[in-house]
Parts: structure tokens; C-alpha cells; sequence
């Protein structure tokens, strides 16, 4: 038994499966719901439930609290119908027709860039290419069955490989075997790519980034794609970490701004160590934001890490007069470790 799902305002209608999501079967349907984890964390992909009933898998509670399902919210990732539906959601305007494709990577290059980060480089077969938007991710099938989901660091425009920054989750399985057992020549599978997290060229708004940890890789695409398009847009790229050493490419934006002039570099660390000896803004990275900008009205927002720092940089940010449909965000989220 299938059911039909029908998207407002587009009118836009397709159908779902039985057992099927609702994200899932507008992904394989063309259409371009918003989203970014797929599991049910980020919040990305919530949107309203006008006719119909929606019953949902496994999620995070205060994602989706009780209360909003009781106002007809559903996260559509998780949202699966018991009946034909009508949906309230903001259609993504472009994903420049990519669909996900499954594909074999061999591991061409495993570098170590920090204690905990290492960076990813995958080959993929003789005279293939994945097609992306800077931004993108893909997932990792793994054997039994579950996924792993990583951000794109490279450009679209350089596609020989595909580059993943990886962060170490102690006890978790899969970043166990990548760190301790995985070798170069390894054949992985992955899809994708997936998200509505990539750059918007449609605009000539200057762009502030914001990336905590590892949430740089996403942001590290899109700046590079920027700088080969040659966009005059002005690029301010704040990046949040702990400790100094946790900006594990330190000298990556520094050949940035030696190419743009329009491009501005603001490392901000939460808890330096006394070793670092560090003479630069600390504290929250949003909250560096606000301090340099205040009004954010004329602004677009990249924000990429942890789920705790994109919700507090959107609701800061838009109280400071940042546009709800100008902040895009990709909210890293883990497995539990005995699955990860």
C-alpha cells in the first residue's frame, strides 16, 4: 500500500511506500525538503502535518516535543503516514537536479590532522565522479545495515577525491576502526550526496560562517568554492573550538586570505590552555558574532557543529535581526557510542 503526500504551499504531490518516510520519498521523488541529519536530532526537517495522520520512528524527544505533535509538528525524516497527507513545508529552491547514487570509494589517504580529527580521502572508480553542491555529505553503509553520515570538505570543482574530517567518538564503533584498524586501499560504501545544507548563489549578501570543530569541513567546501567562482561577496568565517589545537588546519585560512581580500578569519576558543598562550577572542563563537556585528538584518548564515551551538547561534542570531529564511545550518549529531 502506498500513500500520497501533497506539499504546501507548491501543491507538489508524490508517493510514499508503506513503511516508507516522508523525507525518503521526496528525495527518491525530485522533491527538495529541507533537512540535515536524517535521524531524527537535528530539527532540520520539521514541518506541519495539515490532513492526514504521520506516525513517527525513533527520534529525539526534545527535538519534537509532545506538545508541537499536538499542534500537528512533525520531523519528516522520521514522519511515516498511516494515511494520504497534506504537508506545510519550505521547499528548497535548487538542488540542480543531483539525485543520491550508491557507489564503492577505495581509502586513498588517511592523514592525521589532530589528536582526535583525521582526514578522509576517498578515490572513487575509473572515470566516476560525484556530482554535489558545496556542503553536501554522504553516508557510509556499513554491513549491518546503519549508516554513518559525513560533510563533504572538498569543492565540487575538485572531485578527484573526496575529502571527510573525521572526529574521533571513544567507544564508537565505526570511528574506532577508522582510527585504530583502517588502512589506505580500503573499499568502503557510500551514497549521497544528501543535504540542504550548501552554499546559495542566488544572493549577493556578504556570508558569515560559523563552524564549531569539525563543522569547519563543510564551510572549508563552500569558502573554496567562493574562491574559485571568484565571488566578490564578503566572507566572514568565525570558527569555535576549545583549545588551539583543535583548529586543526591552522594555516588553511591564512592562504584564504591571501587570495580574498573580502574574506575575514576569526578563531575563537572556548577554553585554551595555558600551554597555548593564546592572545584571541575566547569565549562562545556566536556570541563573537554578535559582539563584532550586532545587527545582522543585511546578513546569510552558514552554521555547521553541534546541535547545542546552531540552535543557540539561530535563535541569537535572529533576535539580532538575521532573516529566519537566511540561516541555513547542518547540526552534527552521533550515534550512541556502542553504535557509532
Amino acid at each position: 500500500m502506498s500513500y500520497q503526500v501533497t506539499i504546501q504551499p507548491s501543491g507538489h504531490q508524490f508517493q510514499v511506500a508503506a513503511g516508507e518516510t516522508i523525507l525518503d520519498a521526496a528525495i527518491n521523488a525530485s522533491f527538495n525538503l529541507p533537512y540535515g541529519c536524517r535521524n531524527g536530532t537535528c530539527g532540520a526537517c520539521k514541518g506541519r502535518v495539515l490532513e492526514g495522520r504521520v506516525e513517527h520512528e525513533a527520534h529525539q524527544s526534545s527535538t519534537l516535543i509532545q506538545a508541537e505533535k499536538d499542534t500537528g509538528l512533525a520531523l519528516f525524516c522520521c514522519a511515516v503516514p498511516q494515511s494520504d497527507v497534506v504537508i506545510e513545508c519550505r521547499e528548497v529552491s535548487t538542488n540542480n537536479g543531483i539525485r543520491p547514487r550508491i557507489m564503492p570509494a577505495r581509502v586513498q589517504k588517511i592523514e592525521r590532522l589532530a589528536d582526535d580529527v583525521i582526514a578522509l580521502s576517498l578515490k572513487l572508480p575509473s572515470n566516476e565522479r560525484l556530482q554535489f553542491l558545496a556542503g553536501q555529505y554522504i553516508e557510509f553503509l556499513l554491513k549491518d545495515g546503519q549508516r554513518r553520515a559525513f560533510s563533504l570538505a572538498n569543492a565540487p570543482h575538485d572531485d578527484e577525491l573526496l575529502e571527510l574530517h573525521l572526529r574521533h567518538v571513544p567507544g564508537g564503533l565505526f570511528t574506532d576502526h577508522v582510527f585504530t584498524q583502517m588502512q589506505e586501499k580500503a573499499i568502503l560504501r557510500l551514497e549521497g550526496p544528501f543535504g540542504s545544507f550548501y552554499l546559495r548563489e542566488d544572493s549577493d549578501k556578504p556570508i558569515i560562517f560559523v563552524a564549531g570543530g569539525t563543522g569547519f569541513a563543510p564551510i572549508k567546501g563552500m569558502i573554496e568554492h567562493l574562491l574559485h567562482v571568484g565571488s566578490k561577496r564578503k566572507i566572514l568565517l568565525y570558527w569555535g573550538a576549545r583549545a588551539l589545537k583543535d583548529l586543526y588546519l591552522p594555516v588553511l585560512p591564512q592562504t584564504w586570505l591571501d587570495a580574498n581580500k573580502n574574506l575575514s578569519f576569526i578563531p575563537v576558543l572556548s577554553e585554551p590552555l595555558s600551554t597555548d598562550a593564546w592572545q584571541g577572542r575566547t569565549g562562545f563563537v556566536h556570541q563573537a558574532v554578535l559582539d563584532d556585528l550586532g545587527d545582522l538584518s543585511a546578513y546569510q548564515v552558514y552554521s555547521c557543529g553541534a546541535p547545542i551551538m546552531v540552535d543557540t547561534a539561530r535563535a541569537s542570531f535572529q533576535a539580532a535581526g538575521l532573516p529566519a529564511d537566511e540561516f541555513f545550518a547542518d547540526a552534527f549529531t552521533y550515534a550512541h557510542p556502542s553504535a557509532n
